[in-house]
């Protein structure tokens, strides 16, 4: 006799039952309407994966959901518990579950992208039509000041956007805790009005974190706490101007945002070439301007990190009388190199240091820092003051006992893991879908830059890619001087589970544009 598998409702025991119709024994959870009878063979687990993760983006499981026990969805779908466990573990890994013991395991985070199309009942990525702000308007190759906004909310199932940190792993328990002992102990005074610098506690924190990861000895009085590294390039439009500056020289390639920040400030921007030690420090001295702005510990976009010689050099002009404006981007992710001393830790008086939690925590946090040179910061902290009084103070103070506790240094750790991971996938898909493709800057960061062969204008393959459904940045939109083609693509928000499947859709986009 065919059997079947029931669950009683009040026990949760399971009893074997005689099938109805004496036919194939009917299988299947009413959780989300599963069955594995649509998955492919030997693929479960995958299958399951795509249909969680299909359920967070389209809202049928929200942050809060309860999952199933392993136990129990494996017996409704008459699979091995080992599959469904394999698949929680992965959601667990991508930071979009989190399993609470006695509480089960819960929906922590969801993503906004829309819903992947599962490839065994679609033939090929599925296109994805841009609103009308996109493939013609928004890759051009002068973009305007909006056109990050504009790919920000252009539609696409899989985004390589780089700048992207992985928001799914903000570390919610871990501030909710630090949260609720700051609120504990805090004080009416700090209710109030506070210091325009930054409150005490974080410019302290601040100054250890410096200290113990980046070799920067600095006072906390000599830290500024800001909304983040664009904030502080606005403060330091005027004090610049005030110095007599009227130009910072730029690396190229270099960041497009960063580029038209300084521009909408009304300083020029002209160009300095990176080679593979850095930026070229002959070309530097060769605009005339006074100040530069680097990313010394890991460029943007191509990864290049500062060599010891280029260093030395660029003390050299610096201590001629320039200003190095230091953004310590991605200075913190790195995975197959050893970490290189920030600039500001060898020179102080010369380099103006800029830092965030943007891509190690949210950039809706809004909470970075300066530490510029001593004859620029009253200067700032004026600007600072009449700007809005100070930053929000709660905030500051539950990221300083994060950072005192040690849980920012556990949290860097983790995404450390996961983005080494997800790099890999991406390198493995570039191997597999775009042969030839050189690739840069893999050492660290959240992102790779990729170069290709075929004379074929990256604008035009980053629109076909958002044609596929994949969103991308051409690699030109960070030049100002020629170069070769090629795409900047962030990894550090997708799934490494999903990366290939990008990664195939731009790699069938180059061959009929070079066809």
């Amino acid at each position: 006799m065919v059997r079947v598998i029931e669950r009683e409702q009040r026990t949760g025991r399971t009893t074997d039952v005689p099938s109805p119709r004496g036919g194939s024994a009917a299988h299947g959870s009413d959780f989300l309407q599963l069955d594995a009878d649509d998955a492919p063979r030997g693929g479960k687990a995958d299958w399951l994966v795509r249909q969680l993760r299909r359920a967070m983006a389209d809202g049928r499981l929200t942050v809060g959901s309860r999952l199933p026990p392993t136990r129990v969805l494996a017996a409704e779908l008459r699979v091995s518990r080992g599959v469904v466990a394999e698949a929680y573990r992965r959601l667990t890994e991508d930071g979009h579950v989190e399993g609470r013991r006695r509480g089960g395991t819960v929906v922590v985070a969801v993503s906004p992208a829309l819903p992947l199309p599962a490839p065994d009942t679609v033939s090929g990525p599925a296109p994805v039509t841009p609103r009308p702000v996109g493939r013609g308007a928004l890759f051009v190759e002068r973009p305007g000041p909006d056109v990050f906004d504009a790919l920000r909310t252009a539609p696409s199932r899989i985004d390589f956007t780089p700048g992207r940190p992985d928001l799914t792993a903000f570390p919610r328990a871990a501030w909710l805790r630090a949260e609720r002992a700051v609120l504990t102990g805090l004080s009416a005074e700090h209710l109030g009005y506070g210091d325009p610098r930054g409150a005490p506690e974080l410019r302290r924190a601040v100054a250890g974190w410096l200290a113990r990861g980046r070799g920067i000895r600095v006072e906390p009085d000599e830290v500024i706490v800001v909304a983040g590294t664009a904030q502080a390039l606005t403060l330091l439009h005027p004090v610049l101007a005030t110095d007599g500056i009227d130009a910072v020289a730029v690396e190229d390639p270099g960041s497009l945002g960063t580029r038209q920040h300084l521009e909408h400030g009304g300083l020029a921007t002209p160009p300095v070439p990176v080679d593979d030690d850095g930026v070229r420090v002959d070309a530097l001295r060769a605009t005339g301007a006074r100040a530069v702005l680097l990313t010394p510990a890991h460029q943007f976009p191509t990864g290049v990190v500062t060599s010891g010689e280029r260093r030395r050099e660029l003390l050299r002009w610096a201590a001629d009388g320039g200003l190095i404006v230091e953004d310590d981007y991605d200075a913190e992710h790195r995975y197959d190199r050893p970490p290189v001393p920030a600039l500001r830790a060898l020179l102080d008086d010369r380099v103006c240091y800029l830092g965030s939690v943007s891509k190690l925590l949210a950039p809706a946090l809004r909470i970075g820092w300066v530490v510029p040179p001593r004859r620029h910061r009253e200067a700032l902290v004026d600007a600072k003051r009449f700007t809005d009084l100070g930053n929000a103070v709660l905030p500051q103070l539950v990221l300083a006992r994060l950072m005192e506790s040690g849980a920012l240094e556990r949290q860097l750790r983790l995404l450390r893991g996961r983005h080494r991971r997800r790099r890999d996938a991406m390198i493995r898909a570039l191997a597999d879908h775009l042969p030839g493709a050189v690739v840069h800057g893999a050492a660290a960061g959240l992102h790779l830059t990729v170069t290709y062969a075929p004379d074929v204008p990256d604008t035009e393959l980053a629109a076909a890619a958002l044609a596929r459904g994949v969103k991308v940045q051409p690699l030109s939109w960070h030049r100002q001087l020629p170069g070769r083609p090629g795409l900047v693509l962030g990894y550090a928000a997708t799934p490494a589970g999903v990366i290939p499947e990008g990664v195939a859709s731009l790699g069938e986009a180059l061959r009929t544009l070079a066809a």
